[in-house]
């Protein structure tokens, strides 16, 4: 099994709904998200998953979110945007952009500040 991982730096706001603390307070962060993928075969040239193809779909789905008010967005008018439901988020869109029957994401980790961060876990690592 090969397992590779990249990782990709955003800025934005958010406060916490229904949060009783400093955070429900408008704050801001430079996020850091890190996904990593698996499978068991790799391609032609050696590589599971070109590096530059996986960057840049993360690039791309966190353009959505650098520099905006994240509770402004429609995918968190509900949802909290906590680092959990960025990563669920994350993970979703990725999902939807990688179409190999051979990777599975292994995990999407957010990390809001150096000592902070939530992974999420697919729960049966779908296939994509």
């Amino acid at each position: 099994m090969f397992i590779i991982s990249v990782s990709e730096k955003f800025s934005s706001a958010h406060r916490l709904r229904n949060y009783n603390g400093r955070c429900e307070n408008l704050h801001g962060h430079n996020w850091k998200v890190e996904i990593k993928i698996s499978g068991k075969d790799l391609d032609k040239t050696g590589m599971l998953y070109d590096f530059t193809k996986l960057k840049s779909i993360l690039k791309n789905i966190l353009t959505e979110l650098d520099h905006k008010y994240l509770n402004e967005l429609p995918v968190f008018k509900k949802n909290n945007p906590t680092s959990e439901n960025i990563a669920k988020y994350i993970y979703d869109q990725i999902c939807s952009e990688i179409s190999n029957s051979k990777i599975k994401i292994e995990s999407v980790t957010v990390w809001e500040s150096d000592n902070s961060s939530a992974t999420f876990l697919p729960c049966k690592n779908k296939i994509l």
